[in-house]
């Protein structure tokens, strides 16, 4: 292979791997098809994951955290993050300290900023999550 040919192909896999499509495309994905998976604190009903053309490690959700349980204990990860109670009581945990948490509220947990939820009520609590970690955007000349 001549030095032009090999430097032509090698142009044409880094523009494949910028410009590929990503996992996550316009669309409705319905409670009835989306990925439910059951653990011992709950479910976990996944809509969308992996990247989109902004995003990669994205994640859109709906946890229940059955009464007295929690997904994890207070956690920290690179990816943004927004949680909405929609059912329930629980408890907040952010940044240390721990406070009550309720339907209608939400929390936003920036990169590497200690958060997490509990269910401390006798009924399920019921949250949306939407994660997502940055993905810089292609330079266009």
């Amino acid at each position: 292979m001549n030095i032009i040919r090999y430097i032509t192909w090698c142009m044409a896999m880094v523009c494949s791997a910028c410009f590929a499509a990503p996992d996550i495309d316009t669309g409705v994905v319905t409670q009835e098809t989306a990925k439910t998976q059951t653990f011992e604190w709950g479910k976990l009903i996944s809509y969308f994951e992996g990247e989109s053309y902004a995003t990669k490690d994205a994640l859109t959700a709906v946890a229940i955290i059955n009464p007295g349980m929690e997904i994890h204990p207070p956690h920290k990860h690179y990816e943004e993050e927004y949680l909405m109670v929609v059912e329930g009581e629980g408890t907040w945990s952010v940044m240390g300290k721990e406070f009550k948490a309720k339907a209608g509220d939400i929390l936003y947990a920036k990169p590497w900023d200690l958060h997490g939820i509990s269910n401390t009520s006798d009924k399920p609590l019921k949250f949306v999550v939407f994660k997502w970690g940055y993905k810089p955007p292609v330079a266009k000349n």
